[in-house]
């Protein structure tokens, strides 16, 4: 049985228009998702992949081409409604974590449940399980202030997690840690993903995309490249050498 189509870009483009210059970031992008895939988006800095992560996680809109999630099209929704679609489909882990500081752990992850509607015991027995799933139940009432990095990393995990999202993306989730714990932060995703996410990750860390099921390479906002690695990875040693 073939597997459900999560993202499905078709053609994608963006241009940035300055007062002197056209910056076209993508152009002309086309790729699919499948539902359970670990999909790693690499290429240089500036070639577009944190652009790319952007449009697919509706934080952003695409000069032209079409974008679907879960089937839905969403190149003419309006700003509500593509907030909605962000809520119910999308969890999305930044980089410098994004968290709230004068919140505690707890009610950091349960934001996108509040902001659904749900009630309180819904949103107390889905935080407590997506705690539970990255090791930081123990930290439900911390202030992001009070934990680490990494732990911080395991909170925004979290928070993308809580609401049972089609997909999960991920921009660069270990670059801001040290290597234990972006190693950690690594068989954490891959985790997550044996138990049935779906996960993109952009990185620029050759030791951490070669865990994905695949790799969608980009260059000057073009896909150059599309490998199908393993399908039973190991996070690496840290002893050996990152390219």
């Amino acid at each position: 049985m073939s597997k459900n189509i999560v993202v499905s870009m078709q053609n994608i483009h963006k241009k940035y228009l300055g007062t002197e210059i056209e910056t076209h970031a993508l152009q002309g992008i086309s790729l699919r998702i499948y539902e359970g895939e670990f999909v790693a988006i690499t290429g240089p800095s500036g070639c577009g992949k944190s652009t790319l992560l952007t449009i697919m996680g509706l934080l952003d809109s695409a000069s032209e081409g079409s974008y679907h999630i879960s089937g839905i099209d969403t190149s003419s929704l309006k700003v509500d409604h593509r907030t909605q679609v962000r809520n119910q489909h999308i969890g999305y882990v930044f980089q410098s974590f994004n968290l709230i500081d004068s919140m505690t752990v707890y009610e950091n992850v349960a934001l996108p449940l509040e902001h659904r509607g749900e009630n309180a015991q819904v949103i107390k027995s889905a935080v407590t399980d997506a705690l539970e799933k990255v090791g930081m139940q123990h930290r439900a009432q911390y202030k992001p202030n009070q934990i680490s990095g990494g732990q911080q990393q395991r909170v925004a995990i979290a928070r993308a997690l809580v609401g049972n999202p089609d997909l999960i993306l991920v921009d660069e989730p270990t670059g801001n840690l040290d290597t234990q714990n972006g190693d950690a932060v690594m068989k954490l995703l891959m985790t997550l993903n044996k138990q049935g996410s779906t996960i993109v990750m952009v990185t620029h860390d050759s030791r951490y995309s070669g865990l994905a099921h695949r790799q969608i390479q980009l260059l000057d906002g073009k896909v150059v490249g599309k490998k199908q690695l393993q399908t039973s990875p190991e996070v690496p040693s840290k002893n050996k050498d990152v390219a």
